[in-house]
């Protein structure tokens, strides 16, 4: 568990990072110090968690509190002109804004992935570390994604706000207030979807490159292996 909360505290960090570096000029100086104050404070959670000894609620909080400081200034890295484009926080059952519609669809394909990629190396799904075990629940995929979300989720749905690829009229409000992609909309985040699962990174544990798609793979099979005592800690993805 210590591993995979790490690598999803380590990602959003540097999707914070990668952010300012690139964009920080643009942005006034109240957001750029409070994403500089989220970096900081999340570092500090990452030197926390990194010692020995933390249990799995310590590690659940760990988890919980570097998510609040991420989601708190998330909205200041989007730069999309449609005032509708905004975040004020995570809403999942419904999405309640574009940018939780965009995530929720993202966070639905990755998880489709990381369930087969399970699977696939002989792992139930249902049965999970980080995410508690409910009927139906594919706790063990959920697991193997949080890593992976800041990554191939939550930067893709920056980029396609921030390059206008997706604007307001690409979206649908329905009674009670839910927020649904259009059509047209759906089309736009797959493709750009795919596109993205083709670019390579270079594996920090395995030290070759490798396309994203084969990602969810890699980790479960390094998961499967920690788990068969083959190796002492389960290595995290970490995106550079």
């Amino acid at each position: 568990m210590r591993g995979l909360v790490l690598g999803k505290v380590a990602n959003q960090r540097g999707v914070l990072m990668r952010a300012l570096r690139d964009h920080g000029g643009e942005l006034d100086e109240t957001r750029r110090q409070a994403i500089d104050a989220a970096i900081r404070r999340q570092a500090a959670i990452l030197r926390r968690i990194g010692g020995a000894g933390e249990g799995a609620e310590t590690l659940r909080g760990a988890e919980g509190e570097a998510a609040k400081l991420y989601f708190g200034v998330f909205d200041h890295l989007l730069r999309s002109p449609d005032a509708e484009i905004r975040f004020r926080g995570r809403s999942r059952r419904p999405p309640l804004d574009p940018v939780n519609a965009v995530l929720s669809f993202l966070y639905t394909l990755l998880t489709h992935d990381c369930r087969a990629a399970a699977e696939s190396v002989g792992l139930d799904s249902a049965v999970g570390f980080l995410h508690r075990d409910r009927p139906g629940r594919p706790s063990l995929a959920l697991d193997l994604m949080e890593e992976l979300r800041p990554v191939f989720a939550d930067r893709l749905a920056l980029s396609l706000f921030n390059r206008r690829q997706l604007r307001a009229g690409d979206f649908e409000t329905r009674d009670g207030g839910a927020v649904f992609l259009s059509e047209d909309g759906r089309k736009t985040v797959l493709a750009a979807w795919q596109e993205r699962k083709k670019e390579e990174r270079l594996h920090p544990f395995l030290e070759e490159k490798a396309p994203l798609e084969l990602v969810p793979y890699l980790q479960a099979q390094l998961l499967s292996r920690h788990l068969r005592g083959d190796l002492d800690a389960y290595p995290p993805w970490f995106w550079k």
